[in-house]
């Protein structure tokens, strides 16, 4: 798994952790983009406080509705037997009992997941009180009950006269109810899940392509998918509820289906009635009960090509493989378009991202949606490179990348195995299976590598901690761990978020689709800085002399070409660094100058403090490491390499050149762009 994705929900738990522990609130809410992981971050928390607080219990209120409570019991069984978080003991609580019997709840567990309906006015498990007695319990013995509302958008009282039971409420939710005052305390930002590749990007549709288009784009996807991710993909399609779906089927998906370029398209109708639930899938579906059938087609290989529904599988459902959705229905909700979406959001090949090449992973992180207009879909805006060979051609980036440590010609393996004999544990194969599980991709590859038996795999993986330790000196000692990458430019297109942050430009690389060329930046701090150089290009260009002009070797409109934000998706323009693990740092500006050199930006603010979840330490680690990294790097490259860094509206500049560092004001660093 890549190491970006651990980071992220791990800092993500420490900090709703820190939040729990030490705010005085009594209910907290925890947002995660629907993909992000939430229900395994869920479970890093309670396995946590439980390590910390071994009286804690948890009481786990999930949604009946599309059986989620099942399916998290189910994950936190998996998670703790496969010994990710061994300090959980889960039970299901349900009310199947015969009879007159008394409904019953053990307490030698410590995580309780509970269907939220089966606690409401006339059920047997509140008429009976038996969570109320079971909880006073539970407190007569000093426990602390934690109370977990999972989807906590979805509106409900059932739990409200347990109340005072609760040490703590966490709420969870990809989108919390702020009008109930769920606002997040703690987030895993859009944004950082789509960087870390948790989930996918989206390409929207346009307003007026018909089912038919998205189908045919289904069918050249579905090729792709199974020759570059050996995954067969899904569409989702989702029609509306009650009168309107008969309608919309008749009318609208079965009239395309049934066409003979279609028929090879394996469909399923999956509705509330289980009756209504239908297939053409005569060889496989058919012959297995409708309730199984979500649980097949979430499968990778599953043969269904197109999942018909209604709105019976907005949450707790996860699929994968599910990389497009068409939505005919106008659901007029923003909560469930959102839980929709997610849908089609997850890494299909989280777990092995790493292996796949360039082509493939922008095809594993690509989603495409229709029908849905959501506020974030208002929001943003796909830009395309203006005359893109011109730029491609003439802005050229030389990236830079670490080596492993296998590549050290220094470092042999064996020779530091048979030096470290005495130091193994002889730890049980379950016991290394889960750390190697649970290491970096680059030290899995060292070890697999080697291991061409079971004894070098059982010798090595004893040594995971040791290898680690070593690998992060070397890869941190950039004079020999950093190498040249491939080269690279902006890409033909790509996409961002409007924030608000607004400058109209017209003289640089990106042109808006829609024409407009007010364009917005990520922060105050890329929006103050996107001035600057726009400003220093505007002036360069009234300065240049034909033979400067020349050297750009553009025909028309040469300022167009001088500089450009890089904006992630599809982006190549990367460099590596490393803390605790290797990451790529996307500078966010790239110009070339009139004398031909390349300057690389990645603007920094330590006024970032006032957002949700920041850490500070964190944060100045980080551009701690990048000075090293980019040091090292414009020596390798021969290219410019800048920290620009704003406190109180004054800048601080960090320049490295060939290996040399340098602090600029904003004036000294105009008149060096400027003046050559």
């Amino acid at each position: 798994m890549l190491t970006e994705v651990k980071e992220l929900q791990n800092n993500s738990v420490l900090q709703l952790i820190e939040k729990v522990l030490n705010s005085s609130e009594k209910e907290l809410t925890f947002k995660a983009p629907t993909g992000s992981g939430k229900t395994y971050m869920m479970a890093d928390f309670i396995n946590r406080v439980i390590a910390i607080e071994h009286d804690a219990i948890f009481l786990v209120s999930s949604l009946s509705k599309g059986d989620l409570a099942r399916q998290n019991y189910e994950k936190f069984c998996d998670y703790a037997n496969k010994k990710f978080f061994a300090n959980i003991k889960p039970h299901l609580i349900n009310s199947e009992i015969a009879g007159e019997e008394r409904l019953f709840i053990p307490a030698d567990f410590n995580t309780y997941v509970l269907p939220r309906d089966l606690y409401k006015e006339k059920s047997r498990i509140k008429a009976q009180g038996v969570l109320l007695n079971f909880f006073m319990q539970l407190r007569s013995c000093g426990k602390f009950i934690f109370l977990i509302k999972d989807e906590c958008h979805i509106a409900t009282k059932n739990l409200d006269d347990l109340i005072e039971n609760f040490e703590k409420i966490i709420n969870f939710s990809a989108t919390p109810k702020l009008s109930r005052g769920q606002l997040p305390d703690v987030q895993v930002s859009e944004v950082d899940a789509v960087n870390a590749k948790l989930i996918k990007t989206i390409e929207w549709g346009e307003e007026n392509d018909t089912i038919e288009y998205a189908i045919n784009k289904f069918q050249i996807v579905k090729n792709a998918y199974r020759d570059k991710l050996n995954i067969n993909p899904c569409m989702i399609i989702q029609i509306s509820n009650k009168e309107k779906a008969e309608e919309e089927l008749k009318s609208k998906v079965f009239p395309i289906l049934e066409k003979p370029e279609y028929l090879d398209l394996k469909w399923m109708l999956i509705v509330d009635d289980p009756k209504k639930c239908n297939t053409n899938d005569v060889l496989k579906t058919k012959k297995i009960p409708v309730g199984k059938w979500k649980d097949y087609v979430k499968t990778e290989f599953a043969n269904i090509d197109i999942i018909i529904f209604k709105m019976v599988i907005a949450e707790g459902w996860d699929i994968p493989r599910a990389c497009m959705l068409f939505q005919i229905r106008d659901t007029k909700s923003k909560q469930l378009d959102e839980q929709v979406i997610g849908r089609v959001r997850r890494n299909p090949r989280l777990l092995d991202f790493e292996t796949l090449d360039k082509s493939a992973q922008d095809l594993a992180m690509t989603a495409w949606v229709w029908g849905v207009t959501t506020e974030q879909h208002r929001k943003v805006y796909t830009v395309e490179l203006k005359e893109s060979a011109n730029v491609i051609k003439n802005i050229k980036i030389q990236t830079t990348k670490l080596k492993p440590l296998a590549k050290q010609s220094a470092f042999d393996l064996q020779k530091f195995i048979d030096a470290k004999k005495n130091n193994l544990h002889n730890k049980s194969i379950f016991e290394l299976g889960l750390k190697l599980k649970q290491a970096n991709y680059e030290i899995c590859n060292i070890i697999y590598d080697y291991a061409t038996d079971y004894q070098k795999w059982r010798a090595a993986a004893e040594l995971i901690d040791d290898i680690t330790k070593k690998n992060k000196i070397f890869a941190c000692d950039y004079e020999n761990s950093m190498e040249a990458n491939d080269e690279a430019s902006f890409a033909i297109t790509s996409h961002y978020a409007d924030s608000g942050n607004y400058i109209n430009i017209g003289d640089w690389v990106w042109k808006r689709r829609d024409k407009s060329d007010r364009f917005s930046f990520d922060s105050d701090a890329e929006k103050e800085w996107a001035n600057i150089l726009k400003t220093i290009s505007s002036t360069s260009i009234a300065e240049m002399t034909p033979m400067q002009e020349e050297m750009f070797s553009l025909e028309n409109q040469k300022e167009t070409y001088l500089w450009g934000k890089n904006y992630l998706p599809n982006s190549a323009i990367k460099f590596e660094y490393y803390t605790n693990a290797v990451h790529s740092s996307y500078p966010d500006f790239v110009m070339k100058d009139k004398a031909g050199r390349i300057h690389i930006f990645e603007v920094k603010s330590i006024n970032e403090g006032s957002k949700i979840g920041f850490d500070n330490a964190t944060y100045e680690a980080k551009i701690l490491e990048l000075k090293r990294a980019y040091r090292q790097a414009s020596k390798i490259t021969k290219q410019i390499f800048y920290l620009p860094l704003i406190k109180d509206n004054v800048w601080q500049i960090m320049q490295f050149i060939n290996g040399d560092e340098r602090i600029l004001s904003k004036e000294v660093f105009e008149n060096f762009v400027q003046n050559i």
